[in-house]
């Protein structure tokens, strides 16, 4: 079998998007916010910081529950 190295280096979809938005509002196609039009740019962004959320969400919960467990069965044992 062989190995294939493939890399992508082309527009993600959402940047494609905010470009098209961009020239949208430029040429005066569209009347929106700049904020709107921006929007697209701050997806990968939005994403990141969305798992790392619910990650340390994950990590509260479960410490939440061995913290409840121990004080259930007398606190921590010396």
């Amino acid at each position: 079998m062989s190995k294939s190295n493939v890399s992508s280096t082309g527009i993600s979809t959402l940047g494609l998007l905010g470009v098209v938005f961009v020239a949208l509002k430029l040429t005066g196609y569209i009347d929106w916010s700049w904020w709107l039009v921006t929007l697209p740019f701050w997806g990968g962004l939005g994403a990141a910081l969305a798992l790392i959320f619910a990650a340390g969400l994950v990590c509260a919960i479960c410490g939440l529950i061995v913290w409840i467990l121990e004080m259930k069965s007398g606190g921590l044992k010396k």
